[in-house]
């Protein structure tokens, strides 16, 4: 009986492995764990908590990505149960924007004695580089979701629209300082805010041209990012829970 239990356990380490490896968890992780190692020697020096709103940014650039990995193992597990898979997919992309706008942080860029400037560039860019892959490799792992089940070139599709609603949700997260979350604590606010840029474009210039700007750079790290032979179905599902 002991045994069992340790060939299955085994057997779901395995598993687990297989579907990180797939879908990029450990180098993301490595990723981050330098971020932190460099946040925590600024900490050290300073001995100030500056900054200290990237362990958060970075922490809501997780959320996608680790919505995504459950999507996928649910959509392996359990292929004609597609009820399962609106609420990971959907809070996945009401998400995804969080992952790029790190790269926003850099706005608060300044020379900040004794910790010298060349280490804070160092810093703000490996956690803008990390928000970025877990973007990339989450949008990735929707987008082959939905190719086994639309096609390639819906999923394509979906995939663009994604990037292009991450430069306007980077410009609101930014400039109007709204949240994911005021999608469901707030959604007349945040549509108003949407709909009145929208309609009026020739007087919100800023909108348009930080949106995008950011999406045009999402577009190129995630071709980037992505670059290679899409995982078949079969593979998927050989790299899944």
């Amino acid at each position: 009986m002991t045994h069992k239990i340790d060939v299955l356990v085994m057997g779901g380490l395995a598993r687990l492995h297989t579907l990180l490896v797939a879908h990029g968890f450990y180098p993301v992780a490595i990723s981050t764990g330098l971020c932190l190692s460099l946040f925590a020697f600024r900490a050290y020096l300073s001995r100030t908590w500056t900054f200290s709103f990237l362990l958060w940014n970075l922490f809501l650039a997780w959320l996608p990505y680790l919505c995504s990995l459950l999507a996928v193992t649910l959509h392996r597990r359990y292929p004609r149960r597609w009820w399962l898979l609106p609420f990971p997919v959907l809070i996945s992309i009401a998400l995804f924007p969080n992952a790029p706008y790190i790269i926003t942080d850099f706005v608060h860029l300044t020379e900040r004695l004794p910790v010298p400037l060349w280490y804070d560039i160092g810093m703000l860019a490996g956690f803008a580089w990390t928000g970025i892959v877990l973007g990339s490799y989450a949008l990735r792992i929707l987008q082959n979701i939905l190719r086994a089940g639309v096609g390639t070139l819906l999923s394509r599709v979906f995939a663009l629209g994604v990037l292009g609603c991450s430069g306007m949700g980077i410009y609101m997260g930014r400039f109007l300082r709204w949240n994911s979350w005021d999608l469901v604590t707030q959604p007349r606010a945040v549509l108003y805010d949407i709909a009145i840029r929208l309609r009026h474009p020739l007087g919100n210039k800023e909108t348009y041209g930080v949106t995008l700007l950011y999406a045009a750079l999402m577009f190129i790290f995630y071709l980037a990012l992505t670059a290679g032979p899409v995982s078949s179905p079969h593979e998927e599902r050989n790299a899944s829970l």
